[in-house]
């Protein structure tokens, strides 16, 4: 009697940890395949700045955490270069491409006005923030400005 008493009261100790497991099975499905938000919770502005002068702004919201996903995730933005120990090292923007080697052309990085101080894989990404990326060479260089006066 007492062996079959011992198994029953483990009876309910397994259904409770079979609907826990359950529960977390069917938590972990719904965040790989429910329903997602449509908009991000980041504002972003990316701006770029063409060997031209010419200006593009791309709004976008995201949940990026780096620059280069928020870039990735940019509607008519394209971009490559060259992946480094520092992450990827752009040197095309937009069909544009600075060629350090040829007149010292680079894209320069901006957030907020102040050069970014981390590649765009680890750049973070807050909301509102502006990022601005800018042709620069010996004859074009992108001054700061106030971030409320855009181009």
């Amino acid at each position: 009697m007492s062996e079959s008493k011992s198994i029953s009261n483990k009876k309910p100790f397994i259904a409770v940890g079979a609907l826990v497991l359950l529960i977390a099975v069917l938590a972990a499905v719904y965040a790989a395949f429910g329903a997602k938000p449509v908009a991000g919770s980041k504002a972003v502005t990316i701006e770029v700045i063409s060997q031209s002068q010419e200006c593009t702004v791309y709004e976008l919201k995201t949940d990026a955490e780096f620059l280069r996903q928020a870039m990735e995730e940019t509607e008519g933005l394209t971009f490559s270069g060259a992946e480094s120990s520092y992450g990827l090292m752009v040197d095309t923007v937009n069909e544009e491409k600075a060629d350090y080697n040829a007149n010292g052309a680079y894209w320069a990085f901006f957030v907020n006005d102040a050069y970014c101080q981390y590649g765009i894989d680890t750049q973070p990404v807050m909301d509102g923030d502006i990022f601005t990326i800018a042709y620069t060479d010996n004859n074009h260089q992108h001054t700061p400005h106030h971030a409320d006066s855009h181009h």
